[in-house]
């Protein structure tokens, strides 16, 4: 999200110990009790690299953003526009996304607030400092991709195509309606912040989450996933 520093999200982390390399000891005469509770350990030691297996061959992984779904990050003219009213809720048929809105603004440090991972991976967040949904300018919502549970609210965030839909309810009662018009992906490190969090001279929606390669070492993804859209209509209350 912007600058901002995402935490650790994503992935199943195993621990597995095994002893110091070197010789056992030469075996000891045992009881038939004994090698019964060697081999129901022997047995559980199994049972549970097989389902250290399952679990890591059952990771998902979000969608990336195809190639031909770059599209563009403006609309021609000035489009369709709506007066201030705070975000409540939002929902994107395609990818199955229904959440309410949190609005947060900036860390002490300056970087943008995340919906906490513990609380609230489910919902959505609207940067508060940027337009409300449908005014002229830039408004940002963003998301988490995944957490320690699993799959987060903007999951399936890399999967929207030019031409999707989303909407967003305002406090007003009306449910402002945006058109995808490309879906992106940025290196952290090359992150257009000034094109994305921007002034623009129409009502414009930028969707935000994590994306790419999770790097183990920092516990950060590399990537941010970046859905661009524009007002084309709304829906009174």
């Amino acid at each position: 999200m912007g600058d901002a520093r995402w935490p650790r999200i994503a992935g199943l982390r195993v621990v597995g110990s095994w002893p110091e390399t070197g010789y056992s000891r030469p075996p000891r005469p045992v009881s038939r009790g004994a090698r019964l509770t060697g081999m129901g350990a022997a047995l559980l030691v199994m049972g549970g690299i097989v389902a250290i297996v399952v679990a890591l061959a059952s990771q998902l992984h979000a969608p990336q953003p195809k190639a031909s779904a770059a599209g563009t990050v403006a609309t021609a003219g000035h489009g369709p526009s709506l007066q201030r009213s705070l975000p409540v809720s939002m929902s994107i048929p395609a990818i199955g996304v229904n959440s309410t809105l949190l609005h947060l603004g900036l860390n002490a440090d300056g970087s943008v607030q995340v919906p906490s991972l513990v609380t609230s991976a489910s919902k959505a967040a609207w940067y508060k400092y940027s337009a409300t949904p449908g005014q002229i300018g830039a408004s940002v919502i963003e998301g988490h991709v995944d957490s320690t549970h699993g799959p987060a609210v903007f999951f399936r965030l890399g999967a929207l195509n030019p031409g999707d839909l989303i909407n967003v309810r305002l406090a007003d009662g009306v449910t402002a309606v945006f058109k995808v018009t490309g879906v992106r992906q940025y290196t952290k490190s090359d992150f257009p912040a000034k094109e994305i969090y921007g002034t623009t001279d129409f009502a414009a929606l930028r969707l935000i989450t994590c994306g790419g390669v999770f790097d183990y070492a920092t516990g950060h993804y590399l990537s941010s996933t970046v859905v661009f859209a524009s007002l084309v209509s709304s829906r009174p209350a």
